[in-house]
């Protein structure tokens, strides 16, 4: 058999054809389905760009009142496991906890599968931040979207539209978004026909790692650090100079402006001025692009999706903790969507090694 040699990050090798997103670094373009990520997040909000990435697969798919009313009925059976799950996960940060979760759905259950994994994530999560504070699990309500169910359920009551609308573009938007490592993870579990619980576990596991799904919290972490906008521009020249790595600048895809920066800074626009620090971050990012142009002259690293979602998961009053479990909230209705297409088409994925151990004699 004839081998080829890769990279071993997988940087610009094509694996497999997809239907479901396309990332265009060069453009500053993310196409989902065949629509740009602009327009679904304002236009179907997050039950309808899963219905529109299950379409032809799973069942609801197509159809985004009968996603919303599955993930409803989902979220209703997930809250029976609330208990065990709070039994079994003292002490563990969210997404740790949230893989006990995720590993009590059994695969036998009644419920798609999809639907289960969707609707399960959020109902965990609000137990799991609940629990943090000292207060009981919250029931779900089947007549609310996922978004406006999971802020009533932290919450324990209805948040004002603005934030329900604002987590409901967040979830929309990150629901997809190429062959990145959790997704791709999720496809190699499902080439062996695990399952799609198990698929969706070990993408959440994925997820956890720093290097993939824990950018959004050390934004704050360096906002907490800068402290006074006055001193923004000095902060970054300092980080420059020492070589820090900027959190909430640049992408390893996008070589122009993240498409999903721009939905994100638009639903910030929409919060109250009162809500988390959004004024003093905007005077930041000020600060930090001037800094950026003298110091990386020619080359553009724009504000990227991770800043904004600190800012607006803050002034949703998330816990940075929780960053990248709620994270897994949205990006989960994708991993079902890869799921389904690995299943339907893909053989197990089985790539070679080179061996560089010693030999026998």
């Amino acid at each position: 058999m004839l081998l080829t040699r890769v990279n071993s990050g997988l940087d610009g090798v094509v694996v497999a054809d997809t239907a479901m997103s396309e990332v265009d670094g060069e453009a500053g373009r993310l196409i989902v389905r065949g629509h740009a990520i602009e327009e679904l997040a304002a236009t179907r909000g997050f039950e309808g760009v899963a219905a529109l990435l299950w379409e032809g697969f799973g069942e609801g798919g197509g159809d985004a009142a009968a996603v919303r009313s599955g993930l409803a009925a989902a979220r209703q059976r997930a809250f029976a496991d609330v208990p065990k799950l709070l039994a079994a996960s003292r002490g563990l940060t969210p997404v740790e906890a949230l893989r006990v979760g995720i590993g009590l759905l059994p695969d036998s259950e009644t419920l798609p599968h999809h639907h289960l994994a969707c609707g399960a994530m959020p109902v965990f999560l609000a137990a799991l931040l609940n629990a943090e504070k000292g207060a009981a699990a919250v029931a779900p309500d089947p007549s609310l979207t996922t978004a406006q169910d999971f802020l009533r359920m932290v919450r324990g009551r209805r948040a004002d539209a603005v934030f329900e609308t604002a987590l409901d573009t967040y979830l929309a938007t990150v629901a997809d978004h190429g062959f990145n490592a959790s997704t791709f993870t999720a496809r190699v579990v499902a080439s062996t026909r695990a399952g799609l619980i198990s698929s969706v576990l070990a993408a959440l596991c994925a997820l956890k790692g720093p290097l993939h799904g824990g950018a959004p919290g050390p934004v704050l972490d360096m906002l907490d650090e800068i402290g006074d906008a006055g001193r923004a521009e000095a902060w970054f020249d300092d980080a420059f100079a020492k070589g820090t790595t900027l959190m909430g600048f640049g992408h390893r895809i996008y070589k122009v402006r993240d498409p999903r920066a721009d939905v994100l800074k638009a639903a910030v626009a929409t919060l109250p001025a009162t809500a988390g620090r959004l004024s003093y971050a905007s005077a930041v990012e000020q600060g930090a692009i001037a800094a950026l142009r003298r110091h990386k002259p020619g080359r553009r690293l724009d504000t990227n999706v991770e800043y904004y979602t600190a800012l607006l998961l803050e002034a949703l009053e998330i816990p940075r903790s929780a960053f990248t479990a709620l994270f897994a909230v949205g990006r989960t209705a994708g991993w079902c969507a890869h799921i389904f297409e690995q299943e339907k088409g893909g053989r197990i994925i089985r790539p070679q090694s080179n061996y560089v151990g010693p030999r026998p004699q």
